[in-house]
């Protein structure tokens, strides 16, 4: 009996033993797992104030694209840029985000070179105002910048309520010192071919004559960051080489560098290059706009020209060697244009720069 208790005892004592076995390994096994909990709750972020995103999860995640093109909230400013031969090469061409080219009188062509949030201390050479280029500058909510003007520009500017910075009242007339809003080079360009700003000291006058210089203003066109191939399109056509005839002195040329996935341009059979840099002119995006322009019965007699520019007009989309024809439709002169493609989708266009070429109705258009 006495050796019964005694085994029964022993028996007690290792079940108690197990129990605290049993125990500590629950204990262990708790603290193990709230001790990993607690880890991971600290590898996490709060997201919109409620949601939680691993932190691994976020590094393995791939950086939202956004366009780098057209961005921030800057005010785009307008340069008109002279185009004649004397004044090549010209300055900051490839810095503009956008650029228009419009015949004016003599055959000559005229340029209008969009900035935003640029900080190219040399533009030109500056030249004076048209008034069918004020259409565009109002579309795309712009300063624009100018020297001189035509009595109907002039006049528009006024009638309009466009923002303005007229080199007239700020060329110096000599060269370039600390400060000037539009100044003088020489050399290699003549006078009336070499008058050049700062777009710094540009927006400096715009604020002190109590313009706006930021934005809101979304752009007039449609930018996505996923590569445009246009091969979807039923329409398409290859476009390795453009040609615009805007009149018997200049024609436009653009050539496909498929290596980069720009176009390079040339005036007059000759190769465009940046003065700022020395490299050639680059474009992404081509938009070709067919328009009436005429030419304006006023006093001066100087062959000023008009342009057609309001309605619905017959085009193309041009980017990444291919080509598709579009309609471009401007309701009015500060309205912006709508750019849709033969199934009426508003077209998009590719995140870089692009030249909107409005050449002449009859212009016998080469793309190939």
């Amino acid at each position: 009996m006495e050796m019964q208790k005694k085994v029964a005892s022993q028996n007690g004592n290792v079940i108690i033993k197990i129990l605290i076995i049993i125990l500590l390994l629950a204990c262990f096994a708790i603290g193990g797992y709230l001790g990993w909990k607690f880890y991971q709750d600290k590898q996490t972020k709060p997201v919109n104030g409620n949601e939680t995103i691993a932190s691994n999860d976020i590094e393995q995640q791939e950086p939202e694209k956004t366009i780098e093109i057209f961005k921030g909230d800057e005010r785009p400013i307008a340069c008109m840029i002279d185009n004649h031969s004397d004044a090549w090469p010209q300055f900051s061409i490839n810095k503009a985000y956008l650029v228009y080219e419009i015949i004016v009188e003599g055959g000559e062509t005229r340029l209008m070179a969009l900035f935003k949030g640029s900080d190219a201390q040399q533009v030109g050479p500056m030249r004076s105002s048209r008034h069918y280029f004020l259409d565009y500058a109002l579309e795309n909510d712009a300063i624009y910048a100018h020297i001189g003007w035509s009595p109907q520009a002039e006049s528009d500017i006024k009638k309009l309520g466009v923002n303005n910075v007229n080199g007239l009242y700020y060329d110096t007339n000599k060269s370039w010192k600390e400060g000037d809003v539009f100044w003088r080079i020489y050399g290699n360009y003549k006078a009336p071919h070499n008058s050049i700003c700062s777009l710094s000291e540009v927006k400096n006058a715009a604020e002190k004559l109590g313009y706006r210089t930021t934005s809101t203003d979304n752009g007039v066109l449609n930018y996505v960051t996923d590569e445009i191939t246009l091969e979807d399109h039923e329409d398409v056509a290859n476009a390795t080489n453009v040609i615009i005839p805007f009149s018997t002195l200049q024609t436009v040329n653009f050539k496909y560098d498929q290596e980069t996935g720009n176009y390079i341009r040339y005036a007059r059979n000759k190769l465009q290059n940046d003065a700022t840099t020395s490299e050639s002119i680059k474009v992404k995006n081509i938009i070709i706009t067919k328009a009436e322009n005429y030419t304006l019965s006023d006093a001066d007699n100087k062959g000023r020209q008009g342009l057609k520019n309001i309605g619905t007009k017959d085009g193309y989309y041009i980017t990444n060697g291919k080509a598709i024809p579009i309609t471009c439709t401007k309701d009015s002169r500060s309205s912006k244009t709508i750019y849709k493609d033969s199934t009426g989708k508003e077209i998009d266009v590719n995140d870089g720069n692009t030249f909107i070429e409005i050449c002449p109705i009859n212009s016998n258009l080469t793309i190939e």
